[in-house]
Order: C-alpha cells, then sequence, then structure tokens
C-alpha cells in the first residue's frame, strides 16, 4: 500500500531541514580574516652631532687626517656623527665621511670679510666646528690681531648660525721659512702663541671656544712634504691631537 501523502512529507522533512541548514551555512558570509598587526616603531635613534672641519688646505686637500680621525672616533664609540661641509672627500684610500669646509688658498681675513662662513653654516648646519685657519694669513703677511679679529667674527657668525655651537681652534702647524716666506715660522708662533688668551676671551659656557694645539711636537722636517702641508706622519699627528679636543665637545651640551 503506497505511503500517505502526509507520511511522505514527514518522511522528506528531516533530509530538507538539513539541506537547508548545509545551504544557510554555505550562503553566511565567512568571518572577516582578523586585521594585521602592525609593527612595533623602531625605537628612535638619537640624532647625529654634526661637525664641521673648516680651513685651508691642510684641512682639504686633501686633509687626510680627517680619515684617521673619523676613523679613530668610530673605534672609540662616537658613531653617531656627521662630518659636514660644501666640499667632498677628497680621496686619501680610508673609507670616511669626507665632507668638509676646507678651501685650498683661502685666508680667514677674507672670509671673515666677506661673510664666507654664513652661507656654509646655512648649507650644512653644524653642532661643532673645528678650525684650522690662517697659514695663507701668515704667509701673507697678515698681522697676528689681524687674524684673530677675523676668528671673532667667524665666532660671532657660527654662534648667530647656532647659539650653543661648540668650537675647536688649532694652534696652527708650523712653516719652514726656507720652503715658504722668510718670516713664516716667526708669524706661526706669533699667532699661536696669541690664541690660548683670545679662545679664553671668547669661550662661554653654552658656546665653549677650546684650543688645539697642532704646533707643539710638530715637525716641519719630518712631517710635512713640502715644509707646509703634512705628510703621513704629518696626518696621524693632527689626527692625535684633535681627537682628545673633539671628543671632549662630543660628551658637551650645546
Amino acid at each position: 500500500m503506497p505511503p500517505s501523502p502526509i507520511r511522505a512529507v514527514r518522511a522528506l522533512g528531516a533530509p530538507v531541514a538539513l539541506c537547508a541548514a548545509l545551504i544557510g551555512a554555505l550562503a553566511a558570509p565567512a568571518p572577516a580574516a582578523a586585521e594585521p598587526v602592525a609593527p612595533a616603531p623602531a625605537p628612535a635613534t638619537a640624532e647625529a652631532t654634526r661637525i664641521m672641519p673648516l680651513g685651508d688646505s691642510i684641512t682639504g686637500s686633501p686633509g687626510c687626517w680627517r680619515a684617521l680621525l673619523w676613523n679613530d672616533l668610530q673605534q672609540a664609540g662616537r658613531t653617531s656623527i656627521d662630518f659636514v661641509g660644501t666640499q667632498g672627500p677628497q680621496g686619501c684610500g680610508v673609507d670616511h665621511d669626507g665632507d668638509n669646509e676646507g678651501h685650498p688658498g683661502l685666508l680667514v681675513t677674507n672670509v671673515a670679510q666677506q661673510g664666507l662662513l654664513t652661507g656654509w653654516l646655512e648649507a650644512t648646519d653644524p653642532d661643532v666646528v673645528m678650525v684650522h685657519f690662517g697659514t695663507n694669513d701668515v704667509w701673507s703677511g697678515i698681522p697676528t690681531a689681524t687674524i684673530l679679529d677675523a676668528y671673532t667674527t667667524l665666532v660671532a657668525q657660527m654662534r648667530a648660525a647656532n647659539p650653543g655651537m661648540r668650537i675647536a681652534v688649532a694652534q696652527i702647524i708650523p712653516m719652514d721659512s726656507a720652503r715658504s716666506c722668510g718670516t713664516c715660522a716667526q708669524g706661526v708662533q706669533d699667532l699661536n702663541a696669541a690664541i690660548p688668551a683670545w679662545a679664553a676671551e671668547q669661550s662661554t659656557d653654552r658656546s665653549p671656544v677650546v684650543v688645539a694645539d697642532q704646533w707643539t711636537g710638530f715637525e716641519t722636517d719630518t712631517d710635512t712634504y713640502d715644509g707646509v702641508h703634512p705628510n703621513a706622519a704629518g696626518d696621524r699627528k693632527i689626527a692625535d691631537t684633535w681627537f682628545p679636543v673633539v671628543d671632549g665637545l662630543l660628551g658637551t651640551a650645546g
């Protein structure tokens, strides 16, 4: 006897309900994927201290003492530094930050009178300036007092750009009068003798002016190749003299 229509519907009810449930499950939207978690930002690094080597050809042509000093500072843990200047590296065969403000042939008195440093400061924004300047002035017979006046002008320009400027000024390396000018050796001594008192007058707590004695122990016969410019031995001596001075300024808040 065939099943009644009611029984047939009841018999089909369970499979139909199951199918409906499956269809509903398939039709339901899939749960949204979890948003990716952004990685934690890297910790900020301290801004590098910007150091300008400033001078003439002894600083910039090629100025290989800068390469030695750069690497000495790196090896001493002073890795957050940046040598700056509008002049680029000039070889030396040693990896280093070669930017500098060494201009062959320039007189510091001309730089001061013409306001050249102001533009260089604007372009590079240093925190520390290392000055070895005056060799060409001495060679040109410029009096010591006039050279010191130029130094004073440069210091004022540095502080106008950065009131907390830290400044190191070198007692410049000697010159051999037999291979430069007849009065050069004495002119260098006169200038160097006057620099410490001048620096003491210029120095402030906020903007210290310190002296690097590049004259004592430097010999023109063994440390230069022409009586004026350093050879490899001279470069090593210059870097060694700059190191404690610059290292000390890097530890001084501007």
